[in-house]
């Protein structure tokens, strides 16, 4: 990502639009701390896109990856001999 200052980015509006759409973000500085970001329309309405939005939690999980019936995703991180310790009920 490319660093503009203010005062450049004031003088080269038309250029940081231009380099914000061919090579994506650009960030804009303000006394040597970054304040903004400058990015394509393009890139902002996938990031505020209402799919994202409107999308429940369950929605979101079944996204994830997909693992087979006799996979466990977490078999290195636990001994398989391991059932747990008993208690009394």
């Amino acid at each position: 990502m490319a660093t503009w200052q203010v005062q450049q980015a004031k003088a080269h509006l038309s250029e940081l639009i231009e380099e914000a759409q061919r090579n994506g973000p650009q960030i804009i500085t303000k006394h040597g701390s970054e304040t903004a970001v400058l990015i394509s329309i393009a890139e902002y309405r996938s990031l505020a896109s209402p799919d994202v939005k409107t999308k429940s939690l369950r929605d979101y999980l079944m996204t994830g990856p997909k693992f087979e019936d006799d996979e466990n995703p977490f078999s290195d991180i636990r001994d398989q001999s391991d059932t747990g310790r008993e208690i009394q009920l």
